[in-house]
């Protein structure tokens, strides 16, 4: 589904990336740990086409997309949920998904608010926001949401988008623990669906409930990508972490 080979990436003669190879097949969730500077927002930048890699390839359901922008990316069923909110705030709940369905269908379909194709996008969103328990709220403006509310029309946006691969960029940033709950059980029903997901986390015990597999990420190589159980037990990931001299990481 996607394959990363060798990527990197430099600003100013700053090596940001260097050399960040992995694969993940259809259906995996991978989670993507590492300190702050350690280059994850960055990849998702290369992977979603906001930043061009200065070397390697990625390739998406078979198709390189290296240097592809990022509206043809998502064509091809890659969607990112950004660190701060992406959400129309302005519109309402339901409006924001109706956007989502209508750029993947003709623009006549729906254009006319009396049209039975808007009429349709309506009543589908709807079926959206019940996913995620804000039905009651689809005619509130977004802006009016939670922290964590706003999280999860951001994602059940993206699913209405038809995405296939789903980017998610810290989805627990300025989220309630309550919320963090409800943000983890829509991950697991992406995986349901049978959708990819990779997820940017500080949050290891958050992660390890719907990843089973976890990538670790320093100074902008992968230093560890194993299961969440070994990830957490390697003497590395407390170096990395914590400064420990203790052991040789091995």
């Amino acid at each position: 589904m996607l394959e990363v080979k060798d990527i990197t990436f430099n600003v100013k003669g700053t090596q940001i990336l260097n050399g960040i190879s992995f694969q993940v097949a259809q259906g995996e969730t991978v989670g993507i740990i590492g300190p702050n500077g350690s280059g994850k927002t960055t990849l998702f930048n290369c992977l979603s086409g906001f930043n061009i890699p200065n070397g390697g390839s990625i390739t998406l359901k078979g198709h390189e997309v290296t240097v592809l922008p990022p509206y043809k990316r998502a064509a091809l069923g890659l969607g990112r949920v950004f660190q701060n909110f992406g959400i129309f705030r302005e519109m309402t709940c339901t409006e924001n998904v109706v956007t989502a369905l209508e750029s993947r269908q003709p623009m006549w379909d729906s254009f006319f608010p009396w049209s039975k194709g808007n009429k349709t996008n309506r009543a589908r969103a709807l079926e959206f926001l019940k996913e995620v328990h804000l039905e009651k709220s689809c005619d509130k403006r977004a802006s009016s949401l939670s922290g964590g509310q706003m999280r999860l029309l951001e994602i059940i946006r993206t699913l209405a988008f038809e995405a296939e691969v789903f980017l998610l960029d810290e989805p627990t940033a300025g989220v309630s623990p309550k919320m963090k709950e409800d943000v983890a059980g829509l991950i697991r029903r992406l995986k349901e669906l049978g959708k990819t997901v990779l997820v940017i986390e500080h949050d290891i015990n958050f992660i390890q409930k719907f990843c089973s597999r976890i990538i670790v990420l320093d100074i902008g190589r992968i230093v560890l990508d194993d299961t969440p159980d070994k990830v957490r037990q390697h003497s590395l990931l407390q170096e990395i972490y914590f400064g420990s001299t203790s052991g040789n990481g091995s």
